[in-house]
C-alpha cells in the first residue's frame, strides 16, 4: 500500500462570535485557505483530485455543498471537485482521514482536506429549527432523554468526580498555554492572515489573557444550577477554516515538495450518545492498537477541548503524561469552529511536533452523537 504524507497545512486565525471574521461568508473564508495553500506549495490547483471539506451546520451560508463552492471561491478550475463531510465536530479530521485513505488506496494522488464553520452567521443548533434530528425510534430507544452536549459534559464530571475547581483550573491553563504559544510565534508559520476592512487579521481572537480559576469562579453554571460547566470552561463559539495538502512521498518528490509528516494510523469509535463526549477514550485505544504503539510513544496529544471534563476524563483513562496534553492551549482559550476544528487542531499538532522534534502525535475529537476520531501522524522532517 502507498503512503500518505502531509505536505503543508494552513489555517485562518480563529475569530470569536460576532467578531472580526463574522462578516465573511463561509465559502470565501474556505477559498482563502485553499488559495493560500496553493500559493505556499506552488501546486497547480488543476492537478488536485478532490477537496474534502468538513462542515457541521449545512444550512444557510453553509448549505449546497460548501466544499464544492469553496473550490469556486478560491478561483480554482471548474473541473476540480469538492465534497462536504459531516462527522459533527470531527468533520475536518474525518476529511483528513478520508483523504489519506484515498491516497493510500491509489484512488487519489493529490488531495486537499480541511473544513470551515462560521458560527456567527450559521448559529449553533440552527439545524434544529426545522425538525427533530434524532427521530422517534432513537428517542424511544433512549427514553426521550435530552441529547445535550453540555449535560453530557456534566455527566462526565460527575462520573469521574471532577469538581468546579478542577475544571476551572484546566480552563485557565488553556488560556495561559495559548497565550504563551501566541507570544512565542508558534502558530506563525501555518497561520494565514485574513484582510478585513483593509486590516490584516492574524491572531486568534478569543484568548482572554489573565484568566484564572478565581475569575472563572464568578461565572454561573450553564446547564445545571448546581453544575460545573459554564461559558468559561467550555469551547468558544467561533469562526475559522483550515486546509491540508495530502499526497504520496513519490508525488511530493515529483512536485519538488518536502513532506512534513506521514499519516500513520486512524480510527473511529462510538460511545454512549447521552454522555456523548467520551468517544476519544475508546478511539485512542483503538488507534494505538492499530498503530502498534503505546501512549508513552506519543510525544504530544491534541484532545479537543469541547468542555474541560472531556480531556480530563481522557487523561484519567489513558494515563497519558499531562505535560503532553494540549501544550499550546485549546478550544477553551481560542475557540471551536466546529467543521474547521479537526483541521485546525492538525495544524497545531504539526506545529508542536516540528518545534519540539517529536516523532509521533495523536489527535482526537469528541463528536455529537457519541462518536470520535483518533489520528496518529509521524514527523518526517
Amino acid at each position: 500500500m502507498r503512503d500518505a504524507v502531509i505536505v503543508d497545512a494552513v489555517r485562518t486565525p480563529i475569530g470569536k462570535r460576532d467578531g472580526t471574521l463574522s462578516g465573511i461568508h463561509a465559502a470565501d473564508l474556505s477559498g482563502h485557505v485553499l488559495a493560500a495553500l496553493a500559493d505556499r506549495t506552488g501546486i497547480d490547483p488543476a492537478t488536485v483530485d478532490d477537496v474534502l471539506w468538513g462542515c457541521v451546520t449545512q444550512i444557510g451560508d453553509q448549505s449546497s455543498n460548501i466544499g464544492r463552492i469553496a473550490v469556486l471561491a478560491a478561483g480554482w478550475p471548474e473541473h476540480v471537485p469538492g465534497v462536504t463531510i459531516n462527522r459533527a465536530c470531527g468533520s475536518s479530521q474525518q476529511a483528513v482521514d478520508s483523504a489519506a485513505h484515498a491516497v493510500m488506496a491509489g484512488q487519489y494522488d493529490l488531495v486537499v482536506a480541511g473544513g470551515v464553520e462560521t458560527m456567527s452567521r450559521v448559529p449553533l443548533g440552527a439545524h434544529r429549527t426545522t425538525g427533530q434530528p434524532y427521530g422517534p425510534a432513537v428517542l424511544a430507544r433512549y427514553d426521550n432523554v435530552e441529547f445535550n452536549q453540555g449535560l453530557g459534559a456534566e455527566l462526565i464530571a460527575e462520573r469521574w468526580g471532577f469538581d468546579r475547581q478542577q475544571v476551572d483550573e484546566f480552563a485557565a491553563g488553556s488560556h495561559a498555554k495559548a497565550a504563551a504559544a501566541i507570544d512565542d510565534g508558534v502558530f506563525d508559520d501555518h497561520l494565514v492572515a485574513v484582510e478585513v476592512d483593509g486590516t490584516k487579521f492574524a491572531v486568534d481572537e478569543g484568548l482572554r489573557r489573565g484568566t484564572s480559576p478565581e475569575t472563572l469562579a464568578k461565572l454561573k453554571p450553564s446547564f445545571k444550577p448546581d453544575g460545573v460547566i459554564h461559558a468559561g470552561n467550555a469551547s468558544q463559539i467561533s469562526d475559522g477554516a483550515a486546509a491540508l495538502l495530502i499526497t504520496t512521498t513519490e508525488r511530493a518528490r515529483e512536485l519538488g515538495l518536502t513532506p512534513i509528516a506521514r499519516y500513520h494510523s486512524g480510527a473511529v469509535s462510538g460511545a454512549d450518545p447521552i454522555m456523548m463526549l467520551t468517544g476519544p477514550i475508546p478511539a485512542t485505544a483503538k488507534v494505538l492498537g492499530r498503530a502498534g504503539l503505546t501512549v508513552d510513544d506519543i510525544g504530544v496529544f491534541e484532545v479537543n477541548e469541547a468542555f474541560a471534563p472531556v480531556p480530563l476524563a481522557w487523561l484519567a483513562e489513558t494515563g497519558a503524561d499531562p505535560e503532553r496534553l494540549n501544550p499550546l492551549g485549546g478550544a477553551i482559550a481560542v475557540g471551536h469552529p466546529l467543521g474547521g476544528s479537526g483541521a485546525i487542531l492538525m495544524t497545531r499538532l504539526l506545529a508542536r511536533m516540528r518545534g519540539q522534534g517529536l516523532r509521533y502525535g495523536l489527535q482526537t475529537m469528541c463528536e455529537g452523537g457519541g462518536t470520535a476520531n483518533a489520528t496518529i501522524i509521524e514527523l518526517l522532517d
